[in-house]
């Protein structure tokens, strides 16, 4: 991280500010005092918030694990972000539209309105969000429905490798599973869903102990729920999943430790207060967040050397 000297609501030398660390990304900022440490989470929303930012210690064996979705369990990062790509073409209308390399950080592992937002900042100034999600909704509802006949994208969602043989041994040692993602329910679960068929592994819903999503999008017609503002890197989904979900008091979450890929799903994990696990091929080193890892993993295999 780098170190500044002034952010949105500090500044190094007032207020008992002793320094002031930022990420590649720039999506939060790491504020340290004597006594404690905040960290800002910027919102491209209009809507910042801070939290304390508390020292992790985790002891195993685990009593319960925190499972990211999106590029941890299932390979399908760059569906996500081919469907953003289309959807800006589409504000566009341009059907040649593609996206730079180094949009990568800024569209993976937040929400969707962020990241729709961060391409209208830079490729369509004086768009509408509105816009944006009609026509990434209209994009997803067509991808998702010709997925699950099979006819749609047939790369679009991979099981990770060694997923079915990580989740049965954690199964077996009687640890509890959480699953957890920023994407709405009704992209999330689709995935989830045909990696466990692939598996041969039935229904995710019966194997995981719980499952939080972003919920469900709001749309002209019909009832939302709010997620759109709080996922990750907010540490509301990882709270709720242990705390409400798996029945984990606070007072215990040295036994429970959060498996990411990406940088905000990281950030999330150590808000919520728990010790954090990277896997490899992600955004966590291009991001700038190797600091606040606990542990760093090239498969999921080498997480049970740590958890057991």
């Amino acid at each position: 991280m780098h170190r500044i000297e002034k952010s949105e609501f500090f500044e190094v030398g007032k207020d008992g500010v002793k320094a002031i660390l930022t990420p590649d990304d720039k999506k939060i900022d790491v504020i340290e005092f004597e006594d404690k440490t905040l960290c800002c989470v910027k919102s491209g929303l209009g809507y910042p918030a801070i939290y304390p930012l508390r020292e992790t210690c985790f002891e195993p064996k685990a009593e319960a694990i925190l499972m990211d979705l999106d590029g941890t369990s299932v390979h399908s990062e760059s569906f996500w972000m081919w469907v953003i790509e289309q959807t800006t073409a589409r504000l566009l209308g341009r059907s040649d539209f593609r996206r730079e390399a180094e949009d990568e950080p800024f569209i993976s592992g937040h929400s969707v309105s962020e990241h729709l937002q961060y391409m209208i900042d830079k490729y369509v100034p004086g768009g509408m969000l509105a816009d944006a999600r009609r026509f990434y909704f209209e994009i997803v509802n067509h991808e998702m429905d010709e997925i699950m006949k099979g006819r749609g994208k047939q790369d679009a969602f991979t099981p990770s490798p060694g997923l079915r043989e990580f989740l049965l041994t954690v199964k077996g040692e009687g640890i509890k599973i959480g699953l957890v993602t920023s994407g709405l329910y009704e992209k999330a679960m689709p995935e989830i869903v045909s990696a466990f068929r692939q598996l041969g592994m039935g229904d995710p819903a019966e194997f995981y102990d719980s499952i939080i999503t972003a919920g469900q999008a709001l749309r002209p017609g019909q009832a939302g729920t709010l997620g759109e503002l709080e996922p990750k890197p907010h540490p509301w989904l990882y709270a709720e999943t242990a705390r409400v979900g798996l029945n984990m008091p606070f007072e215990r979450r040295h036994k429970v430790i959060g498996v990411e890929d990406s940088s905000a799903g990281v950030v999330s994990i150590k808000l919520a207060g728990f010790s954090c696990i990277g896997v490899a091929g992600g955004n966590i080193e291009q991001a700038g967040v190797n600091a606040l890892c606990d542990y760093r993993v090239d498969s999921l295999c080498e997480i049970l050397n740590i958890i057991l």
